[in-house]
């Protein structure tokens, strides 16, 4: 799995790892990172690896999991989700080689990668920043209360939707937000009045959340 990389500085204290959708690559949301304005944060966006996609007739695509459905009972890649998470892990092994610590390290991504950001973030071992899941929804639900990990358990969570979204319904990405604060995760919601897609106020709430979670103050200490 190889990354595009877009980082103003060449010595980051902090980073934003940021998954791309179904068929897209990490190029996708280079736009909405340099809309961002944040040359503090070291942004990694990593393209996924081609599979054959179960829903798309078994057409091949970048994809982080096998798909079966988009429905609430939906067979689910748990092999492939799983995959993906030692994927992302790896990355963020390598950011604390470069000398970001966990702490300092935020997980983002839009539809498909925002549910492997969100299944990452929650499962893993060290204190992470944030994750931003956009667009998108909680896999692998019945298996949280068994893997979730205690260092992320206040982790800051920032959802937005679509209230248009006919590829992922709002409704799903409702009983995902649900189903989180049932397990005590505290979730920052947003919705707007888009489809399956980013705007330019949900970027702005992005920005303001990124600030929060990974302030500009503490790359300037």
């Amino acid at each position: 799995m190889l990354a595009f990389i877009n980082s103003q500085n060449q010595h980051p204290t902090t980073c934003v790892i940021w998954l791309h959708g179904l068929g897209a690559d990490g190029y996708d949301f280079e736009p909405v990172t340099e809309m961002l304005d944040l040359p503090h944060i070291h942004f990694i966006l990593p393209h996924a690896p081609y599979k054959k996609i179960t829903m798309n007739n078994g057409y091949e695509m970048r994809a982080w999991y096998d798909l079966f459905g988009l429905s609430n009972d939906s067979q689910q890649d748990a092999i492939g989700i799983e995959a993906s998470k030692t994927e992302i892990e790896a990355l963020i092994a390598h950011a604390n080689t470069l000398g970001i610590p966990s702490h300092r390290i935020a997980l983002a991504g839009f539809s498909q990668g925002g549910a492997v950001a969100l299944h990452t973030a929650l499962r893993h071992t060290h204190t992470m920043a944030g994750v931003l899941a956009l667009s998108t929804y909680l896999p692998l639900k019945h298996t949280l209360p068994a893997q979730k990990s205690i260092e992320n358990q206040s982790i800051p969570i920032f959802m937005a939707h679509g209230i248009a979204d006919e590829v992922i319904r709002i409704e799903t990405a409702l009983s995902s937000r649900q189903q989180l604060q049932d397990a005590g995760y505290a979730v920052e919601w947003h919705e707007y009045p888009m489809a399956h897609s980013v705007n330019a106020n949900e970027i702005a709430d992005i920005r303001q959340f990124l600030l929060k979670i990974l302030p500009q103050s503490d790359f300037m200490a």
